[in-house]
């Protein structure tokens, strides 16, 4: 039997081709459907959200940041804590808030569908409803009101590419896909057969697709959208729906695409993901011991043609990833190379999001198709302090965030200096499990810098060794 599991999205590939699931991770899943007598495990009682004018929403919140300035937080329910709901990811808001993160990237929060369901939270079965796995709307907006106080903004995960079978849409035949039989279709050349492909010739569906994400942004108080899938989606759709969310009275709204095409940030989403910058890095650079300075050439491809104001978002983990791949700890060589990795991540160019888990080193692929993980916090505090005074540096330094980069990389060290006004940042870092010795470029040779973290005084010469996985980042301002 094969199954396909839903929106197992291939990150890993640019063009989100059909993801070939690997035959372990198959045999996980048909076990627990057979278990369930091949049934998808039903959902608790879905609880529909009241209409919008039955609350009076709380005042838009005003300190959605900047692209440049956004450090995301992705949420996985799921595997959050072994309550799995939204009560356990507002009790550690604070520790969140810490990390220097800005931006709560909520996994979606609707019902699941059943009818060839395989229990993913990306097959919707309805757009304006909640699932009461993880809470009352009571307690999302109560959520979202504490993230708020906390200065972080909001993000929904949004699926426009298709709904689950038993979602209401269905019986509008026109809305789906259809092959020459006239039978709607799953997402062509997914393999997604949890899922019914949705038809954006229909004006219709497209106006109903725009009413419901409008809907949540006074609902629930949000301030914008993850959009899933969005290359899958016609661009036209997505500058007509960003529009219209962005006419909305007094709402400032960050959208980010989970796509790599071109035309994203011309719809109107002011971030993208990073797919090919993290593929080379996992695969390549730390698969293949491949060049490190094969990660310039993909940072400038992803950033091609960008408004300048557009961010690309960089990360070393995500559910997908983290599911199918690995954690950080498995694809980088554990606890020191992850972090290398995401100094590189975070400083080069782009937007960081840390995957809910990575900051305490959780050594355990977490599930959302179900709730049999659970990340413990208890794990590794010094790995969560190291990731605190990485996000924290880059937040105070507009170098980081939105410096000309200079490159200096060798085939095994990602070395570069970002440079914004009277502050330079220079971030050497060492990408093998084996000491290196650096050669300093003539133009960074015998300079003086200070420890960004530490404040120490360094002079370069004209080599620096480095141990295996090691990362240097000097500050200097003049």
């Amino acid at each position: 039997m094969i199954i396909s599991l839903g929106r197992f999205v291939a990150n890993n590939d640019r063009d989100f081709p059909a993801l070939s699931i690997r035959p372990f991770f198959l045999l996980l899943v048909c076990g627990a459907l057979a278990a369930c007598n091949k049934v998808a495990p039903e959902s608790p009682p879905q609880a529909s959200a009241p209409p919008g004018a039955s609350v009076i929403a709380d005042a838009p919140f005003t300190g959605v940041p900047e692209p440049k300035d956004a450090v995301i937080y992705q949420v996985n329910f799921r595997a959050f804590a072994p309550t799995k709901n939204f009560a356990a990811v507002q009790a550690r808001l604070d520790s969140i808030r810490a990390l220097g993160v800005n931006v709560l990237y909520l996994m979606p929060i609707y019902p699941v569908g059943q009818i060839k369901g395989v229990n993913s939270p990306y097959c919707i079965k309805d757009y304006t409803a909640l699932n009461s796995e993880f809470g009352s709307l009571a307690e999302l907006r109560t959520l979202i009101a504490e993230a708020h106080k906390r200065n972080m903004a909001v993000l929904f995960d949004w699926v426009a590419d298709h709904t689950s079978w038993d979602n209401p849409w269905i019986t509008h035949k026109s809305w789906y896909k259809q092959d020459a039989a006239g039978n709607i279709i799953s997402p062509p050349g997914t393999g997604w057969l949890d899922v019914a492909a949705l038809n954006y010739n229909s004006t219709e569906m497209r106006d109903a697709m725009i009413k419901a994400m409008t809907f949540w942004v006074s609902e629930a108080n949000i301030d914008g959208y993850r959009c899933d899938a969005a290359d899958f989606v016609p661009h036209d759709f997505w500058k007509q729906a960003i529009d219209a969310l962005r006419a909305i009275p007094g709402r400032k709204l960050l959208l980010l695409a989970e796509g790599t095409r071109k035309d994203n940030f011309a719809a109107g989403f002011q971030l993208k993901y990073g797919m090919s910058f993290f593929t080379n890095l996992e695969k390549n650079v730390f698969g293949k011991k491949g060049s490190a300075r094969s990660l310039d050439d993909l940072n400038a491809e992803e950033y091609a043609n960008a408004p300048a104001a557009d961010q690309v978002v960089r990360y070393t983990s995500n559910h997908d990833m983290d599911l199918s791949d690995g954690t950080p700890l498995d694809l980088f060589g554990g606890k020191d190379g992850s972090l290398a990795a995401f100094v590189v991540a975070a400083y080069m160019k782009g937007v960081p999001m840390i995957y809910n888990g990575q900051e305490v080193g959780c050594p355990v692929k977490l599930s959302y198709f179900n709730t049999s993980t659970s990340i413990d916090w208890t794990m590794n505090p010094e790995l969560t302090d190291t990731y605190e005074k990485i996000v924290n540096l880059r937040n105070s330094s507009e170098a980081i965030k939105q410096g000309k980069l200079s490159s200096f990389s060798s085939e095994d060290v990602c070395a570069f200096v970002k440079s914004y006004k009277s502050e330079e940042v220079l971030v050497v870092v060492n990408l093998r499990n084996s000491p290196v010795s650096y050669a300093i470029p003539s133009a960074l040779s015998n300079t003086e810098w200070k420890d960004a973290y530490n404040g120490t005084e360094v002079t370069l010469t004209d080599h620096l060794e480095l141990q295996p996985f090691q990362y240097e980042v000097l500050r200097k301002q003049d």
